[in-house]
């Protein structure tokens, strides 16, 4: 046995006699040079149809001009997230299974936090056109920050409304938000274009919004109020609408889907099969369903929070490698490390759960946690060392010099995004329509 002294393209490999290398947990860098040279090339493509874009805009426009120029697109992207991850952790902290009435203030904090959250996420793409900063990274890290967001923003309003005492719909109600979300990058892998209804994330993140104001107003505990000949509760409001909003955008995504890509012979950006992406989604959702089923410990009911963000943050990593496999025209790996744990507590069950599922629970939430974060982060390193730029920093050119290397050579298409300019505005960046 030999150590190969570290190179720039393999990193340490343990290696035998015969110099083939052995498999290890990521000691390759994510993305091929090929990943990387398409990336550089990716341009933006979004088409939106939104109801409250508009009305929003001129809120938009106000903030972004008191934003700082020194402050970094991507800096405002992810102070959004902490704000919106925090303040639903509080919430969890006083209601983690969704029965107990969480207090008020809690609710109201939880509103600001998405308030904040939206309102950064649509100006950070306007941010990088002022500043002349947009890159294909910003998208990129737009689109993970949504990912991570969404699991939370879910599950916020699922407590908000106290559907802890209807577990199948606490489980319904969460796993259709992560869901619906894949499927939008999934019609956009295939297809090459984002496209935004008019009822569509802005409108959703609104309506929780008002969730969790009605939860301060009035207390978590009026949706469970009955109303009605039928002694209707009044979380079936929002359940019902949930579900009626969520086939009208399955519907047309898989419209989209079964019209073919924009691929050679209707295949996906990278030539693949435009059903290939639901193996991934499959993965994570058909086990996370079994598992909350056949727990004979009810591992769903006595711990939804941690079981909603311990397979969150699984989806969330396949989602972000689905949207990578777009921008870089790439075929996207079905198997992944993040599914260890999810793959623990199935052959847990199988064998009549011969560990405690509470203890593979957090195990699958700790370990899908730092996987993810250990995955956005090298490849944020990786595509920031490619384009030569800062991820978190605006270089600044002093007056008279050559404009800074990765700003120059997106400057020409910095203009490029304004049809979508919630919708961030520039060429780059998106989410919910906004490139940066």
């Amino acid at each position: 046995m030999e150590i190969r002294k570290p190179t720039a393209r393999h990193g340490i490999y343990f290696v035998n006699k015969t110099n083939m290398p052995l498999p290890s947990y990521r000691e390759k860098p994510i993305l091929s040079a090929q990943q990387l040279r398409k990336l550089s090339e990716h341009q933006y493509s979004c088409s939106s149809a939104s109801l409250l874009d508009p009305l929003l805009q001129p809120w938009w426009n106000w903030l972004v001009a008191q934003t700082p120029l020194w402050l970094a697109p991507n800096l405002i992207t992810i102070v959004g997230l902490i704000l919106n991850v925090v303040t639903t952790l509080i919430l969890i902290c006083y209601s983690p299974n969704g029965i107990e009435a969480p207090p008020r203030w809690t609710c109201l904090l939880c509103a600001l936090g998405l308030f904040v959250y939206q309102s950064l996420d649509s100006i950070d793409g306007k941010q990088a056109r002022r500043t002349n900063t947009s890159s294909p990274l910003g998208e990129l890290f737009d689109h993970g920050c949504d990912s991570i967001s969404t699991v939370f923003v879910a599950l916020s309003a699922c407590i908000s409304c106290q559907l802890g005492h209807y577990p199948n719909w606490l489980f319904f109600q969460c796993f259709c938000a992560i869901a619906l979300f894949y499927c939008a990058h999934w019609q956009t892998y295939v297809s090459g274009t984002m496209r935004f209804g008019r009822i569509d994330v802005t409108e959703a993140q609104f309506s929780i919004i008002a969730i969790h104001l009605i939860s301060a107003a009035l207390g978590p505990e009026i949706w469970l109020t009955k109303i009605g000949i039928g002694n209707i509760e009044l979380w079936y409001g929002p359940a019902m609408t949930t579900i009626v909003c969520g086939l009208l955008s399955l519907t047309y995504v898989f419209s989209v889907i079964k019209a073919g890509g924009v691929g050679k012979n209707g295949s996906t950006v990278a030539g693949t099969s435009v059903l290939s992406p639901s193996i991934p989604l499959t993965l994570v959702v058909l086990p996370a369903l079994m598992i909350a089923q056949k727990s004979p410990q009810n591992i769903f009911t006595e711990h939804a929070s941690v079981f909603i963000l311990a397979f969150g943050m699984v989806a969330a990593k396949v989602t972000n490698k689905l949207v990578i496999a777009h921008m870089t025209k790439s075929e996207m790996d079905y198997l992944d490390w993040s599914l260890l744990g999810p793959s623990l507590m199935f052959l847990n069950q199988y064998f009549n759960c011969i560990v405690p599922e509470i203890w593979l629970l957090w195990f699958t939430l700790i370990w899908g946690t730092q996987d993810l974060l250990r995955y956005c982060a090298a490849v944020c390193l990786e595509i920031c060392k490619h384009l030569r730029i800062d991820l978190f920093r605006i270089p600044y050119t002093p007056k008279g010099a050559a404009p800074h290397p990765a700003t120059a050579s997106v400057s020409s298409q910095s203009n490029l995004g304004s049809s979508a300019d919630k919708n961030g505005g520039t060429a780059h960046r998106k989410s919910k329509g906004k490139p940066h």
